[in-house]
């Protein structure tokens, strides 16, 4: 009976040992792989067919519709000035596009739904970059100029300006930024016609002084020549531009303060009156175009400084120039 316990003891044991050993023995078969817990995420996209301010977004992911609509809108726009063009991005205009707003809302409508979207852009920013444009775009009208080239009247050309009208122009460029058509905008323009042209400048009398000739021009184009008396070396007509400042009809004549009409008395219109029947006094004191009773001093420098004329020819001359003419004397 001992025994049989002894060995009972022993067999324990051993089968004890045994598995403890098989316990510290890798196993030869790999363990099941886990369980896979992913959960799969399913990406919104907008309806097929559907615009959002004239972009096509349909069938595009969230993030991919908002990415087309803010290209739409950054593109530049593009200004003409006449032959000048201007190509403005939209971000110095301070531009914002709510577009993840818009597409958000995309998300929701039906297919083939088209949806408005109107940027918003700073006023301030827009008009004060108009005045800026304007400023380097506005020029003034170039008025002609009358010279005197080779004795005779040149006129230089003139030249219209133009002045780009801010209000108009900031008005146009804030609709295009809310809209993000892109069309060119031509920006409104006024034209500025100059004050004095070619042909304006109408009558302009030219006293070759040595020649004793009086011409007439239209500007440049010739109209008629005079033979007149000028000034003798010692009362010698005066040299330079001057201008027509007074017209008189039958004039009365006054002694000037000159030793040569020393004791002379008024005269009053008619035939015998030194200055004829028509006075036209120039810019320079006391001188002046007249006709003269005189006719045989004409041609001659006979008179105290001022230009005679045949009196019809004085009469004629009287009604076509105008108080502002320009009188050109020349010494040749």
């Amino acid at each position: 009976m001992k025994n049989r316990t002894a060995l009972s003891l022993s067999l324990l044991l051993a089968v004890l040992a045994a598995g403890l050993l098989a316990a510290s023995v890798p196993a030869d078969t790999p363990p099941p792989p886990p369980t896979d817990t992913t959960t799969t995420v399913t990406v919104a996209s907008v309806p097929d067919g559907v615009t959002l301010g004239g972009v096509a977004v349909g069938g595009l992911a969230q993030d991919a519709a908002v990415e087309a609509v803010l290209q739409w809108f950054d593109r530049p726009l593009t200004l003409l000035a006449e032959r000048t063009t201007i190509s403005v991005t939209p971000d110095i205009l301070g531009t914002t596009v709510p577009a993840d707003v818009a597409v958000a809302k995309a998300l929701t409508v039906a297919p083939n739904t088209a949806l408005g979207l109107r940027a918003g852009f700073d006023k301030a920013l827009v008009r004060a970059f108009v005045v800026k444009l304007a400023a380097r775009l506005d020029r003034k009208a170039v008025d002609s100029k009358l010279l005197l080239r080779n004795f005779k009247p040149f006129v230089t050309t003139s030249a219209p300006g133009r002045r780009i009208e801010v209000g108009a122009a900031a008005s146009a460029i804030g609709d295009e930024l809310e809209h993000g058509t892109r069309t060119p905008i031509v920006l409104p323009v006024q034209t500025l016609a100059p004050a004095v042209t070619e042909r304006s400048i109408g009558p302009v009398i030219v006293i070759r002084r040595a020649a004793n000739l009086l011409t007439l021009y239209d500007g440049e184009r010739v109209v008629r020549h005079f033979a007149v008396a000028t000034g003798q070396n010692v009362y010698p007509t005066p040299l330079g531009r001057f201008t027509i400042v007074v017209k008189w009809k039958n004039p009365w004549w006054y002694p000037p303060a000159s030793s040569w009409a020393k004791g002379e008395k008024p005269t009053p219109p008619g035939p015998d009156n030194p200055l004829g029947t028509r006075w036209m006094g120039i810019s320079s004191p006391g001188v002046g175009i007249h006709g003269t009773p005189q006719d045989g001093s004409i041609g001659y420098s006979l008179s105290h400084g001022c230009i005679r004329m045949h009196i019809p020819q004085a009469e004629w001359l009287f009604n076509h120039v105008v108080v502002g003419t320009p009188v050109y004397i020349v010494a040749r």
